[in-house]
């Protein structure tokens, strides 16, 4: 099975549509409560998603087999760039939409254990950028993941519970450029030559996939009824990527200074997925429950993007665009997050959230891969007991980017990124044998 590379300015990983929900390439709503609250869900986390947010949790559930299947469906309007220095550079992304499945299982009580699984996509990259200019650098850089989470919980006593779990990602991703660059400015070779510029159109096509693993922990503290505190870790996993690349560079215009050149074989990168730490509380009063929970992401582990191969490109154009080592510095980024789940009555639960994202990528290596900026959010939902069994619900979050204008230090970009937004629609449904 062929597994190929991801390429220059890929900013990675996971899932196919994410740059707008969280820092980086990160999701965090992965289900019907998380999107409903925000994902202030780590404290208070007692449904069978538990499994993923807060395994630690699933010790103090009631003691059945119960699953949960959700269904959210996104909707990223496009991405404007202007240009500070000429129109003809401005851009947009396309607008994208996305189906996206997430599954839950929990088991009953066996002597203080319980035992948690989770399918799940926990982060991801999307853009498509339709003008000339932009897609130069960023034709599509898009990247899926799944990640199957088993997990396991312990309770020690009424007060204290821990949680474990193993992770396994699956990612494959797609990478497309077309573009001319400058290749020589006019005068450069010396006694007037060459005359005007010299171009080059170069593009790139390459797909990859990989498999990695990881694990996560989680501790939650009952020190009352009321009164939950609770801590989970996701452990950094690098993504090594490997596989089959395609490059090519044409031969330069109008003067032909620089012959054609081409690539196709193989290649490798790794780009890490960082490490993540939640520390929340929740406190319940009568029928309100109300949780603040904060993130810390330690994106300083990507330091750069740099792709190997077995030989030299050779081609000097190939060589700089698509060799040389692209500085990343991502910067570690805290999130804020506070939920409230209401009890409404015994079949109906109310809930609503929000909270605010920095971003990690700093000013001088932002790129069209991922235009990331500060983010605000938003969200409410409902969850509804039909029956003893079963309960369905909804939910609804609207995240929103801040507008950047930024000067990198390739001189790629000089100008300003707005519009950047996020719909998301959450469905649930689950089932307690």
């Amino acid at each position: 099975m062929l597994r190929k590379i991801i390429v220059l300015l890929l900013v990675l990983i996971l899932g196919s549509y994410s740059e707008l929900f969280a820092s980086g390439y990160r999701v965090p709503e992965q289900s019907l409560n998380a999107s409903a609250l925000s994902s202030a869900y780590v404290a208070n986390a007692n449904g069978p998603d538990a499994a993923y947010y807060n395994p630690a949790n699933m010790a103090w559930m009631p003691g059945s087999w119960e699953v949960e299947y959700d269904l959210t469906l996104l909707y990223l309007p496009s991405i404007k760039y202007a240009d500070n220095r000429s129109v003809t550079f401005n851009g947009g992304t396309q607008e994208e939409y996305f189906a996206i499945p997430t599954f839950f299982a929990l088991s009953p009580d066996y002597n203080n254990f319980r035992f948690g699984f989770a399918m799940v996509s926990p982060a991801g990259l999307s853009k498509r950028w339709n003008d000339p200019y932009t897609r130069t650098f960023a034709e599509e850089s898009s990247m899926k993941v799944i990640e199957v989470n088993p997990s396991m919980s312990y309770r020690f006593n009424d007060f204290v519970s821990i949680g474990v779990g193993g992770r396994l990602i699956y990612s494959d991703a797609t990478v497309k450029s077309n573009g001319t660059i400058l290749a020589i400015g006019a005068g450069d070779l010396g006694g007037g030559m060459p005359p005007v510029d010299e171009l080059v159109t170069i593009t790139r096509d390459m797909e990859g996939d990989t498999i990695e693993v990881g694990y996560n922990l989680a501790l939650t503290v009952k020190p009352v009824k009321a009164l939950t505190f609770a801590a989970t870790y996701r452990s950094q996993i690098d993504l090594d990527m490997d596989g089959d690349v395609v490059l090519s560079a044409s031969d330069s215009f109008p003067g032909g200074f620089v012959s054609a050149g081409s690539y196709t074989g193989n290649g490798s990168v790794t780009i890490p997925i960082p490490d993540v730490l939640s520390l929340a509380v929740a406190y319940t009063f009568e029928k309100t429950t109300l949780e603040f929970t904060y993130d810390r992401t330690f994106w300083s582990a990507y330091k750069q993007l740099d792709f190997a191969y077995p030989v030299s490109l050779v081609h000097p154009i190939l060589t700089l665009a698509f060799d040389d080592p692209v500085a990343k510095n991502w910067d570690d980024v805290n999130a804020y997050r506070i939920g409230l789940t209401y009890l409404w009555s015994q079949k109906l639960i109310l809930m609503a959230g929000g909270g605010i994202d920095g971003n990690p990528i700093p000013d001088s290596t932002l790129s069209f891969d991922l235009p990331d900026s500060d983010a605000w959010f938003g969200s409410l939902g409902f969850r509804y007991r039909h029956s003893e069994k079963l309960s369905y619900g909804a939910a609804y979050l609207y995240a929103d980017k801040d507008d950047r204008t930024v000067m990198d230090a390739s001189g790629a970009i000089d100008g300003t990124f707005s519009g950047a937004a996020t719909h998301l629609l959450a469905f649930s449904l689950t089932y307690l044998f």
